[in-house]
């Protein structure tokens, strides 16, 4: 993909696409920004498998939503990075005390760990129709991530396919074919967040979820029911909802210097306890609200376009 600098100056000008020198100065750049590029939260580097399953992680993290992640980066798309991430998350599953320890060395006691459903990001400058396809069918929670560097500042990141681990209304359905044994954890639904609520509520949520899949036409908007809000992601995640019995709490994952709110509808929760990811928050009680609400949504979600 051709990138442009508009220079008024000089007229517009083609910023030429360059390399890394080596797989591990792209693994630095992105332990150094990983919250920033993919939204997940740093743990360790060249993670060891222990003497039984031998390796190293390249990678290991915490998402948004307090998922395990491991992330392996190649600089070739001909390596066969596919069957070594999924040796990797193998053995994640089967050693979730390593990780715990990790994960509170490095973040703390208190972080919560969602085992429903580990990550693998797989980054590389491209990936085949082939790759894509044997990603689908595997049906694991595995994403391929795509970069390509422009000149010595310029970065471009792309999601190319993100697997929907939950079914929903709007998103691909997993096939039973595909599915993995579960893994023993509390899996949370959508549903379980609107039991017991009203029929105001209910449909608040409905019309809210439904404009937000709106926002892409190519199924790419994840949604994940975790224990306390729903989230949707697009790459990394963009918006939480908090079901409540009269009102929907959201949170948007843009900070508010960075957000057009002409009715002042949000508050910065930056320096907050709050459930939801996002740095700003609103309340949603009424239908009317909608295109207000929807409006802020988008500004999110157009960060992670």
């Amino acid at each position: 993909m051709p990138l442009y600098n508009l220079d008024s100056k000089s007229g517009i000008t083609q910023i030429r696409p360059s390399v890394f020198q080596s797989e591990r100065e792209l693994q630095r750049l992105f332990e150094g920004n990983l919250e920033k590029l993919i939204g997940v939260r740093f743990i360790a580097s060249e993670f060891t498998t222990g003497d039984r399953q031998r390796g190293r992680i390249d990678t290991l993290g915490l998402d948004q939503d307090g998922i395990p992640t491991i992330i392996e980066y190649k600089k070739s798309s001909k390596e066969n990075v596919i069957n070594q991430g999924l040796f990797y998350l193998d053995w994640l599953v089967d050693h979730k005390g390593d990780f715990t320890l990790a994960a509170q060395e490095a973040l703390g006691n208190d972080i919560q760990i969602e085992w429903s459903q580990p990550r693998l990001i797989l980054i590389a400058e491209s990936f085949s129709e082939y790759d894509k396809y044997a990603v689908n069918r595997i049906g694991a929670n595995i994403e391929l991530w795509a970069y390509r560097r422009y000149g010595e500042n310029f970065l471009y990141l792309d999601p190319i396919f993100i697997t929907n681990p939950r079914d929903s209304k709007r998103g691909r359905t997993v096939k039973e074919s595909e599915k993995k044994e579960e893994i023993e954890a509390p899996v949370y639904t959508v549903e379980d967040h609107l039991k017991g609520k009203s029929k105001n509520t209910e449909d608040l949520f409905e019309h809210i979820r439904e404009r937000i899949f709106d926002l892409a036409d190519d199924n790419s908007i994840i949604e994940k029911a975790n224990k306390m809000y729903v989230s949707y992601k697009h790459g990394k995640n963009f918006c939480e909802v908090r079901v409540q019995s009269k009102a929907l709490w959201i949170w948007l994952d843009i900070h508010q210097s960075d957000l057009n709110d002409p009715y002042q509808l949000t508050r910065d929760v930056s320096d907050i306890g709050h459930y939801g990811t996002g740095f700003v928050d609103l309340k949603l009680t009424n239908l009317a609200d909608i295109d207000k609400v929807i409006h802020l949504i988008e500004q999110s979600f157009r960060q992670t376009m």
